[in-house]
């Protein structure tokens, strides 16, 4: 999937967050912010020319503010991950590793992810959160779904902690193969890994469903997930930054779900409802 990247510099006398939040509304997916630089990304298949030129120029006519784009080509992330990350143990419960990693003595849930051009190595703050939230249910006979389940690591660790059905969906032709792969290679061949998105989510109700993905994608589809749930069924969420928890919170609620709770890390939010 291809990405187009916003280079925003010189914004000092302009909060870098109304930034955030504007482009968020014309389908920015994530940011990065340092000192003087504010990177933004946004799916090229997203990405309105005509709209964001002109909120651009805005910015530059304003606020003299500079920018510059340029297209961001699929990586080899499996590449990436084995040349710069180690292993990742969350809550002293489950560690995510490469194949090339060495298990870890006492861990109860060990899931080995290569992860190629996908996303999912618990090196996020999103997938990390997600795995804490997860860690904290008790999916065992459940039903359970994992919308935009990218390497499927998700998925698997509710295979590991004894769900009844785990079912992963996801759109991307990269994601679906490196998830049939991953499922392979944790002995979790019983999990139904399907290509689509959301209008596809096959009946019956689900237990609980857990769903990384970003906010615009979120703020659409939870009044479908929440028609997915089963009474006293739980929504795990995640992909979005604090500032949008409010959002989230009222599109569940609206929805007809009850929020229940929220991590944070370094600004990203894994958010708990139930139905």
């Amino acid at each position: 999937m291809v990405y187009i990247e916003f280079n925003i510099r010189n914004f000092q006398d302009f909060d870098p967050e109304i930034i955030m939040a504007q482009l968020s509304e014309l389908g920015f997916e994530s940011f990065t912010e340092t000192d003087d630089t504010l990177q933004g990304y946004i799916r090229e298949d997203l990405y309105d020319a005509s709209v964001v030129g002109a909120y651009m120029q805005q910015l530059r006519t304003d606020h003299a503010i500079t920018v510059d784009m340029q297209e961001i080509q699929p990586q080899n992330w499996n590449a990436l991950w084995e040349s710069a990350y180690d292993a990742v143990t969350i809550a002293g419960l489950c560690q995510v590793r490469a194949p090339f990693h060495q298990p870890q003595p006492g861990i109860a849930y060990d899931i080995v992810i290569e992860p190629r051009m996908s996303f999912g190595t618990a090196h996020h703050e999103t997938t990390s959160l997600m795995l804490e939230l997860l860690l904290d249910e008790h999916p065992e006979g459940c039903r359970v779904l994992d919308m935009g389940c990218g390497t499927g690591v998700l998925a698997i660790l509710a295979h590991k902690m004894k769900a009844a059905q785990v079912v992963a969906i996801d759109n991307d032709d990269w994601a679906y193969a490196n998830a049939l792969d991953n499922m392979n290679n944790n002995n979790a061949g019983e999990v139904n890994v399907i290509q689509g998105d959301a209008s596809i989510i096959p009946l019956p109700a689900f237990h609980l469903i857990l769903a990384n993905i970003n906010r615009n994608v979120l703020l659409n589809d939870i009044p479908v997930y929440a028609g997915c749930l089963a009474d006293h069924g739980t929504l795990l969420v995640s992909g979005f930054y604090e500032q949008d928890l409010e959002m989230i919170r009222e599109v569940a609620v609206m929805s007809g779900l009850i929020y229940v709770s929220h991590k944070s890390a370094n600004q990203w939010v894994g958010a708990k409802f139930v139905k």
